[in-house]
């Protein structure tokens, strides 16, 4: 097959891996990735993903661009305050790499609407910053059988880990239920780093590609650790949960639910 003399130059580093190629490349461009959360983790995700050529990014987000975002969601600027993220993500998405596509969802993630939006996409990107979403996007990609690649952060810490439902554990295997209500706090309350989002965030756009490549080992079974303080990753073995309410061998959950929203 040939390739254009532009698409060669832009995509040569990539093209040099013997790991990758031209055929690892049209792997890229021909996969789909539904990122939800155009935030601290969806921003650099986003962005390295758009820059490797993933050929259709889809962004889910229904907030708006607010000053205290910019210290860590580097999507978006100043010029941005006010503007829907969507609107302001698919404009820094395409000034990158204008051969893509983007497509955007200006909605909150739901039991009812999850599924379809989910849908025409090989890979799920978890960029959310609340418990009860991040068990609905796990419960939707069980359901689905579509890989998930999860990540959280909070004030010098995060986490991140790939689920291949059933192949390897998700993350109820971990965590089985949300916490109480008020137990835990959000971003706003206990603070971040900025750039631990950036590291996460960018992790999580590592395992997308290695999962279009179908190179490497992935964080399945894994959750990689980071404490940013010390600047240490620690790893801790993930078994699957043969009693998992949504991917043992005998699962209870059999319909998607939206649990009380708690950060």
């Amino acid at each position: 097959m040939s390739y254009s003399e532009d698409w060669i130059e832009r995509y040569s580093r990539h093209i040099i891996l013997a790991e990758v190629g031209g055929e690892g490349q049209q792997k890229i461009g021909k996969a789909k990735v539904i990122i939800l959360g155009a935030g601290g983790l969806g921003s650099p995700a986003a962005l390295y993903l758009a820059a490797a050529g993933v050929g259709e990014i889809g962004i889910v987000d229904n907030d708006e661009v607010d000053l205290s975002n910019l210290q860590r969601q580097v999507l978006h600027h100043t010029t941005d305050i006010g503007r829907p993220k969507i609107d302001s993500a698919s404009e820094k998405l395409s000034a990158i790499n204008p051969d893509i596509k983007i497509k955007t969802y200006k909605t909150f993630v739901n039991s009812t609407n999850i599924m379809d939006i989910i849908s025409d996409y090989d890979i799920i990107v978890d960029g959310t910053d609340n418990f009860p979403t991040r068990f609905l996007v796990n419960d939707a990609a069980v359901m689905s059988k579509k890989p998930l690649v999860h990540g959280a952060i909070l004030r010098f810490d995060g986490q991140a880990f790939t689920v291949l439902p059933h192949v390897g554990p998700c993350y109820r295997c971990i965590f089985r239920e949300p916490p109480p209500p008020g137990s835990v706090p959000n971003c706003s309350q206990a603070g971040i780093l900025g750039a631990v989002a950036g590291i996460i965030g960018t992790i999580q756009a590592t395992e997308v590609l290695k999962l279009i490549i179908d190179k490497g080992k992935v964080l399945s079974g894994r959750l990689l650790i980071l404490d940013a303080l010390d600047m240490t990753f620690r790893e801790t073995r993930i078994r699957k949960d043969p009693d998992c309410p949504i991917c043992g061998k005998n699962p209870t959950i059999t319909e998607l639910t939206d649990y009380e929203w708690v950060c």
